[in-house]
């Protein structure tokens, strides 16, 4: 049987780590045995279904690099892929079992419903729908219509049966039917019910493996008895851990970020997050963790996805992202920054080709620096103000040294009457000035970079004086040379 596997989201919110992570193991599966993937949207909840959530679900895939062969705005011999355009197919099934007697109507009330609850409750019995109107006579059902009662239809699950399914990820899992009660297959209002609807698509899709979250292993003792009411070859389960913050509790908005869009806004590059979600609950089985999308197509199977849950840590996240920020070329990068700069009143558009050229060398300064993107912003301020603190009790030692205030303006004075500064530029002027007050090594380029930055520590000095210029390196010169006369007058 070809493989053909699925993602079939929820359109009922912003596209989720746990999402992303499902649509990514089932697009490596389809991918890695020339199978086929199919996006569909499962939008039978009318009340919180939105088209806005549909299309951020889908961008965010595009954006990942998740193309799909099949499904919504693709198309393909199975179309609709929108179960809200399904229902007439659902209706056809949902008679079949109705005709079969493997369904029946079912007419209590949310009262009734709930009193049955409560009496389950205080027997200390598993709650389930206990087939008050399993057996009905036609009388019966016509004096309830007559009423006004809207019926729903609840499947009838079989008694004293077991359900044994081969998961290929939790190996053998065993469901005894008698806790699952006869549940709801379409609702009052014609809606079909999840477990429902998935059956029909994805027998009708010709659905090989059914690759998805922990969660919905619940959902599948229901779902393969509809398969066996209606004479339908069962697909492969593979059911994937849970993801866990880092106090390994259930993944939330307490830990952070947890919506695709988040992380795109940061500044994290869909490479890295592809990356990142690949190895949370599979194993490559090497020390590797560097993986592009070809190597994790190479490398994946179901053979190593783990049972156990895994922890989103978002260090592990950072480290990936900015290699890949490092890695990626320096256009690229650029190209992605330049709105974090305009964002933050930096920059604004449109760049001559003399601005462009400057914020090249500037991120080109600062990304070793980066965990994300958005970033770029506190590294980069330095570099758009003209004043410069010196807060640190460190720096303040530097710029109290007795040789400072003539590097200080020995060096302004070179920069000013010299040509622009280059990098190999600034290299000269730091070894003329050195040469010429008998000075060298950290007493020259600690307090000049102090006197440029307010730090002790950063990024190649030689660099930072090109892109400040020679109007930039001269007026911090001049600010730092007033602030080691008050320290001296302290002192």
């Amino acid at each position: 049987m070809p493989v053909r596997v699925r993602f079939a989201p929820s359109p009922t919110g912003p596209f989720h780590i746990g999402g992303a992570r499902s649509a990514l193991f089932n697009w490596l599966f389809a991918r890695r045995y020339g199978g086929t993937f199919i996006v569909r949207i499962e939008d039978t909840d009318l009340e919180r279904s939105t088209r806005e959530s549909e299309e951020n679900i889908l961008n965010a895939l595009r954006w990942l690099g998740l193309d799909w062969d099949e499904g919504i705005q693709v198309g393909g011999p199975n179309e609709p892929y929108r179960q809200t355009e399904r229902l007439d197919l659902y209706r056809r099934y949902a008679d079949t079992l109705l005709e079969s007697g493997q369904a029946y109507r079912c007419y209590c009330t949310e009262e009734e419903l709930a009193a049955e609850r409560e009496e389950l409750l205080e027997k200390g019995e598993m709650v389930r729908y206990r087939g008050r109107c399993r057996n009905l006579t036609p009388q019966a059902r016509a004096a309830l219509e007559a009423a006004g009662r809207k019926p729903v239809i609840r499947f009838r699950v079989p008694e004293d049966y077991v359900i044994q399914v081969n998961d290929l990820v939790r190996s053998e899992v065993s469901f005894d039917c008698s806790g699952i009660g006869d549940f709801i297959i379409v609702k009052s209002d014609g809606i079909p019910t999840y477990n429902f609807a998935v059956v029909i698509d994805d027998h009708t899709m010709e659905i090989s493996h059914v690759i998805r979250a922990e969660e919905h292993l619940s959902n599948t003792p229901r779902q393969i008895l509809i398969f066996e009411a209606l004479g339908w070859q069962i697909p492969e389960f593979a059911h994937v851990s849970l993801i866990l913050g880092q106090d390994r509790s259930k993944m939330s908005k307490r830990h952070g970020a947890t919506a695709i869009e988040q992380y795109q806004a940061k500044g994290y590059l869909p490479e890295a997050l592809v990356n990142f979600l690949a190895l949370l609950g599979w194993s490559p089985g090497g020390e590797e963790e560097v993986f592009s999308l070809e190597q994790l197509v190479e490398h994946f199977s179901l053979e190593r996805v783990s049972k156990s849950p895994a922890v989103f840590d978002l260090d592990k996240l950072n480290w990936l992202n900015g290699h890949y920020i490092r890695t990626a070329s320096l256009e690229r990068i650029t190209g992605l920054a330049i709105s974090y700069l305009e964002k933050a009143g930096y920059i604004s558009q449109p760049l001559t080709a003399k601005k462009y050229e400057w914020v090249t060398m500037l991120v080109a300064l600062v990304r070793d620096y980066l965990d994300c993107l958005e970033e770029i912003t506190d590294h980069a301020a330095i570099f758009f103000s003209d004043k410069i603190d010196i807060e640190e009790d460190e720096a303040r030692e530097i710029m109290a040294g007795n040789q400072v205030p003539a590097v200080l303006e020995a060096l302004k004075a070179k920069v000013t009457a010299g040509p622009a500064l280059t990098e190999a530029g600034a290299r000269l002027l730091l070894k003329e000035v050195g040469k010429e007050l008998g000075v060298k090594g950290k007493e020259i380029f600690m307090p000049v970079r102090v006197a440029l930055t307010g730090k002790t520590h950063g990024p190649d000095l030689n660099r930072i004086m090109a892109i400040l210029g020679q109007t930039g390196v001269a007026n911090r010169l001049e600010q730092a040379g007033a602030y080691t006369a008050v320290l001296k007058g302290r002192a």
